[in-house]
């Protein structure tokens, strides 16, 4: 598991970025933590700098949507799903599973 940090460093609304071999962003929904490849499919993009509604991330470059479920785009431009992985909170720290199959809900 990767540690991202405390549940507090997550505010709702809000994600983070970790760096690592494939960087993963972690948005907090109403309380409610998902995980997902952080680059955009469509073009080199930090989707943790995205806008975030109900459950789906927008790039911040061409407006990309995002299901932060499952990862699959919306429409176009993006084709490609982003990989979800899952997150597991224990005693407020929060972590992220070995990635889901691109496109496997949660």
């Amino acid at each position: 598991m990767i540690l991202v940090g405390s549940i507090d460093d997550i505010p709702d609304g809000d994600a983070v970025r970790i760096e690592g071999e494939v960087p993963i962003a972690v948005f907090n929904v109403d309380g409610e933590l998902f995980a997902i490849d952080d680059t955009c499919t469509h073009q080199d993009a930090s989707l943790a700098d995205g806008w975030v509604e109900g459950c789906a991330v927008e790039c911040p470059l061409h407006a990309a949507c995002f299901d932060l479920r499952t990862g699959m785009p919306s429409g176009p431009p993006a084709k490609a799903p982003v990989r979800t992985y899952e997150v597991v909170v224990v005693d407020g720290m929060v972590h992220v599973r070995a990635p889901a199959p691109v496109g496997a809900g949660v």
